[in-house]
């Protein structure tokens, strides 16, 4: 099946969209996000959604499909419309399918494969991850990124340290949703409460992890490894041998 692809649908349409969004839930690897019927709503959300795609009509109210697709340029689209004569302009702007009304499954899921193999090759390695802060939606570099832990405040939330000494509170976010994002041969969680950058590891026993991190003091800042994730810890690391 591959990687999940989480996608947007647009259409302004209502029975169009509930059509459309049905043919996606039947489509394997595809996770539908959330479904618009109006574009300028959709455009006053993007930058709090997760998503790898959309796909939308054309003649919308507001904002049309091609104009929508100027506005978030990085965002792969599939096209979808009763209309032949907007093809040039979709695949001018790189559109990855341009998909004539009525849609059938069978052409929605080629279209599905054509954006796959353009994922495949043009989507250049992931550097950073986007998360919700108590500020908004931010990027974090994963070379800035030291540890996480679970706030004392809420345990839905976690603290982020970063490499510049601040702190970042990420909201209502799962240590599991985390390691999904986060490089596995980067980061590791080593105990219920922590991940740890492994860049960061000066050396390890069988219960304590110390750090470069210095704390308040000019101490070595120390982390507890726990049973459950040694083993993983250990995988991870050079040599996987115990002090």
């Amino acid at each position: 099946m591959g990687t999940v692809l989480k996608c947007i649908v647009l259409d302004d349409e209502l029975l169009g969209l509930t059509y459309l969004k049905m043919l996606c839930q039947q489509i394997e690897g595809v996770e539908v996000v959330k479904a618009y019927s109006d574009p300028l709503v959709f455009l006053s959300e993007v930058q709090y959604l997760e998503f790898d795609f959309c796909i939308s009509d054309i003649e919308m109210p507001g904002i049309n499909g091609l104009e929508l697709g100027k506005l978030i340029p990085n965002c792969p689209i599939i096209f979808t419309t009763a209309y032949k004569q907007y093809a040039v302009d979709a695949f001018g702007m790189d559109a990855i399918d341009y998909i004539t009304k009525p849609i059938q499954k069978e052409r929605l899921i080629q279209g599905v494969k054509k954006l796959r193999k353009y994922l495949n090759t043009n989507t250049p390695k992931r550097t950073y991850i986007q998360l919700q802060t108590d500020r908004g939606k931010t990027s974090i570099l994963f070379s800035q990124l030291y540890y996480i832990r679970n706030s004392d405040i809420d345990s839905r939330d976690k603290l982020a340290r970063l490499e510049d000494g601040s702190t970042l509170i990420l909201k209502n976010v799962s240590f599991e949703r985390l390691l999904e994002q986060l490089p596995e041969n980067q980061f590791c969680r080593i105990n219920k409460k922590e991940i740890l950058a492994l860049r960061i590891v000066k050396y390890f026993t069988v219960h304590e992890i110390t750090t470069l991190l210095l704390d308040e003091k000019g101490r070595a800042l120390s982390f507890s490894l726990n049973d459950t994730y040694r083993k993983r810890f250990l995988g991870k690391m050079p040599g996987g041998q115990i002090t």
